[in-house]
């Protein structure tokens, strides 16, 4: 992989980190379009869904961020925090709703409860009611950023942008984990790509052809590289098992089968991101695919028919899946975040039939950001001031 155009931060680690999906802003069902309350996202509900995963050996679990019915992100995930034993928890911040040292500290708190378990998906769609350009809005997730980094790292936050003039000390924002934890990003504009490229970890795609994922990871690199920078990239993908290739597309089929086509236009606009580029390349990718809905051999559009965002799945046998898994490894993918509908369900069945034959890492660990000794931090073993 390093002698390739794909240049990646962990080539050394064999298998991936397995994640799962927490659907907290209310993204849970049976059948796209048709709302049961058996599926709201109440804190039991998809508390429920988190715990499932972390005793079914799920490595991380994205909490995401959205101005839906459902829950808060942050509030979510410390919450649920004390209750989880070994997974990890991947909370989606959006940038500008928090005063940058504020959520510094916030985030360092939930590191703490956490004992390290914990790492941040970088968002920078709008605010709800807003509507700032592409250009700003990574603007302001790049100063966001500078600020936490700064937090976690140095002595004081010194600050002069656009968005945001400060200084502080910065003791109050000290995380668990050695300088900060793991910042997951995903973004395909110019400026989204050069932000990730710069100050993020882990690069995170929606599912498109093998072909696309690797111009993909080759622009990364570059853009990295300019940087002197690698990173790790991760797949964000829906995943439908079943013991046969006939039951997993009839139970594909099933899931958009109560969905009518104006819902399924009004349910993909609501997001927030419904705009955004990398959005436009996942309509682009269901008008190429077959008349199945198939873009590639188990890779299955039809549920971005009714979703924004991640829009398509891969669909298969246990052993196919595997094959996919490992085609994607292969290319240098080393974070998988699947989900499935419904999510409590569809998590212990790929727990079952396919999570024991892939080996899993925690990526802070891999990446040396937990050691053995707490650290000298102001909420851990540090002196108090």
């Amino acid at each position: 992989m390093e002698n390739g155009k794909i240049q990646i931060r962990s080539p050394h680690l064999e298998g991936a980190e397995v994640s799962w999906f927490a659907p907290i802003c209310n993204g849970d069902d049976r059948y796209l379009g048709e709302r049961s309350m058996a599926y709201k996202s109440t804190f039991e509900n998809a508390s429920q869904i988190l715990l499932t995963a972390d005793k079914n050996g799920y490595r991380n679990i994205l909490c995401p961020s959205s101005y839906q019915v459902g829950q808060d992100t942050l509030p979510f995930a410390a919450a649920v925090a004390p209750m989880t034993e070994r997974i990890n928890i991947l909370a989606a911040v959006r940038c500008g709703e928090i005063h940058p040292p504020m959520l510094a500290r916030t985030l360092t708190t939930i590191d703490h409860i956490l004992k390290g378990r914990f790492t941040i998906n970088i968002i920078s769609s709008n605010l709800p009611g807003e509507d700032l350009s592409s250009e700003d809005r990574y603007l302001r997730s790049r100063e966001v950023i500078e600020i936490l980094k700064q937090a976690w790292t140095k002595d004081e936050i010194d600050f002069q942008g656009k968005f945001y003039n400060m200084k502080l000390p910065s003791s109050p924002a000290k995380s668990y984990q050695k300088n900060g934890p793991l910042l997951y990003f995903g973004g395909y504009s110019p400026a989204a790509v050069d932000l990730c490229a710069e100050h993020c970890d882990v690069y995170l795609m929606w599912p498109e052809t093998e072909g696309n994922l690797r111009t993909l990871m080759e622009n990364m690199s570059e853009k990295a590289a300019k940087y002197g920078r690698k990173v790790d990239f991760g797949l964000r993908v829906h995943v439908v098992v079943r013991d046969t290739e006939e039951e997993a597309r009839a139970y594909a089929d099933s899931i958009i089968s109560k969905l009518g086509v104006e819902q399924g236009i009004e349910m993909r606009e609501r997001a927030l991101d419904a705009k955004s580029y990398g959005v436009s390349r996942q309509a682009e990718m269901r008008e190429i695919s077959k008349d199945d809905g198939y873009v590639e051999d188990n890779l299955w559009t039809g549920i971005g028919k009714g979703r924004s965002g991640c829009g398509a799945a891969l669909v298969g046998t246990p052993d196919q899946i595997i094959a996919k898994l490992n085609r994607y490894m292969d290319m240098g993918i080393r974070s998988f975040i699947f989900s499935g509908y419904p999510h409590k369900e569809e998590c212990e069945r790929f727990a079952k039939l396919v999570l024991p034959k892939i080996k899993t890492f925690s990526m802070p660990i891999a990446q040396g950001k937990i050691t053995n000794e707490e650290p000298l931090s102001p909420l851990a073993a540090g002196v108090r001031q």
